[in-house]
């Protein structure tokens, strides 16, 4: 079965940081590119960063550039995101994504595999 299951959201405060993981299976890691999205509640879904298949191009959204860090192990069909400095705006479900196309900027081309979601919240 061809999946990609996240872990890693919860309850943050305003400041501090988490870690997502996206762990694949079922198909041939190394040969998509991978995504984050996010959505939250009341509005569209949109992109965060996009690390492509051997990791030599990475893109962020201008929202989270210096804050988020995106990661992928293709030894271990794994991607991550590392999120810092964590604002109350950033309160989404996150969700990684697979594409066999390439990044276009910051989002996958033709996402062929999602996730389930992570749900992140920012509150004090």
């Amino acid at each position: 079965q061809r999946q990609l299951v996240e872990s890693g959201g919860g309850l943050v405060q305003p400041g501090g940081s988490l870690r997502l993981s996206c762990a694949a299976s079922g198909f041939t890691f190394d040969s998509y590119a991978i995504g984050w999205f996010r959505q939250a509640p009341g509005k569209e879904r949109e992109g965060v960063a996009c690390i492509s298949r051997s990791g030599d191009s990475i893109n962020y959204a201008d929202s989270v550039k210096g804050r988020f860090t995106i990661f992928r192990d293709n030894a271990k069909d794994t991607a991550s995101l590392q999120m810092n400095s964590l604002k109350p705006e950033d309160t989404a479900v996150y969700s990684c994504a697979a594409s066999n196309f390439y990044c276009r900027g910051y989002v996958p081309a033709l996402v062929n595999y999602w996730g389930q979601g992570t749900q992140v919240t920012v509150s004090s």
